[in-house]
């Protein structure tokens, strides 16, 4: 009885070693998400500005999966500045000043 009640346990625990094995790997869309995700709380991004970020992040063409949290920190200051019309000075100081923004 302690042989069969040992050989069930040993058989669960194989079993569920090889279930957290596969649920470690993601997916190529589940690494494209925590990588997004972590883009948009560096950014500090809230919701709809959150929700927008992540809906351009995820899209199939994005490239901003693959950017590094600065990267895409300057894009978004960039892009910001660019709808602001800025310019010269007034862009670098504005860009100087988003760039610091944790």
């Amino acid at each position: 009885m302690k042989l069969h009640l040992a050989a069930v346990i040993t058989a669960g625990l194989l079993v569920s070693g090889v279930s957290l094995a596969q649920a470690a790997e993601k997916t190529a869309q589940q690494q494209k998400m925590t990588q997004c995700n972590q883009h948009a709380s560096t950014q500090n991004l809230k919701g709809d500005a959150r929700k927008s970020f992540m809906s351009e992040c995820l899209k199939k063409e994005s490239k901003l999966a693959d950017m590094t949290p600065q990267q895409v920190k300057m894009k978004s200051c960039n892009s910001e500045a660019g709808a602001k019309k800025l310019s010269g000075d007034a862009r670098k100081t504005f860009m100087s000043g988003c760039l610091k923004k944790s």
